[in-house]
């Protein structure tokens, strides 16, 4: 479906974190950003530095949440597991999703046929009061990529042993309008050790002119 959006209007940028659910992880990203779009960098209710949401005791509860305050366009961001969260966004309200940026990929795809190792129950050891309804989930929209109708970036880390080049490669190969960049000395959580480098990407990708 083709954008309606005059290249020159300035749109809002939606940022998910990952598993660790800090809104302050894109912070670093989203800070040299400014010049693209007003920032929205959300975190998990449990999760990180936003606290408990006693009524959220699914993925769906949450997605429904984000339907409601997020705005009617936007571009999108998400890094690791948000993902599940932004494919499902981009398939489901694909007018609402101008660009769609794709992190270091472990939700919404089946990353461990692809490669990737298993990260969900070492993660709980290390973080056990952090709610169950995330990581329990294991949509899989595999199937679903090729009806992604914006525009995709898909970054993914040299040295990412939870989301590898194949993962990437995936994503490229079954999303029409992607484009795949791989960060040279990359790991899973290069948006905050690498920003400067992950904000070049997604400025000149989120650009009207990119």
């Amino acid at each position: 479906m083709e954008s309606t959006t005059p290249v020159n209007e300035v749109l809002p940028v939606v940022f998910l974190p990952g598993a660790g659910g800090k809104s302050s992880f894109w912070k670093p990203v989203a800070d040299r950003l400014w010049r693209i779009g007003p920032a929205i960098v959300l975190g998990y209710p449990g999760m990180g530095d936003v606290p408990t949401d006693t009524g959220i005791e699914t993925l769906e509860d949450y997605y429904e949440i984000l339907l409601k305050i997020l705005p009617p366009r936007f571009h999108l961001i998400a890094q690791s597991m948000g993902n599940v969260l932004a494919l499902r966004i981009a398939l489901e309200q694909p007018s609402r999703v101008q660009k769609l940026v794709l992190c270091a990929v472990t939700g919404g795809i089946d990353v461990l046929s692809l490669g990737g190792e298993n990260w969900r129950e070492s993660f709980l050891q290390e973080f056990p009061k952090h709610p169950r309804w995330y990581f329990d989930d294991t949509t899989d929209f595999s199937t679903q990529l090729s009806q992604i109708a914006c525009p995709t970036l898909i970054l993914s880390g040299a040295n990412d042993p939870l989301s590898p080049q194949a993962v990437a490669e995936f994503l490229k190969n079954e999303i029409p309008d992607s484009r795949h960049v791989t960060v040279e000395s990359g790991t899973h959580s290069m948006a905050i050790d690498q920003p400067d480098i992950i904000a070049t990407e997604i400025r000149s990708f989120l650009s009207p002119f990119g």
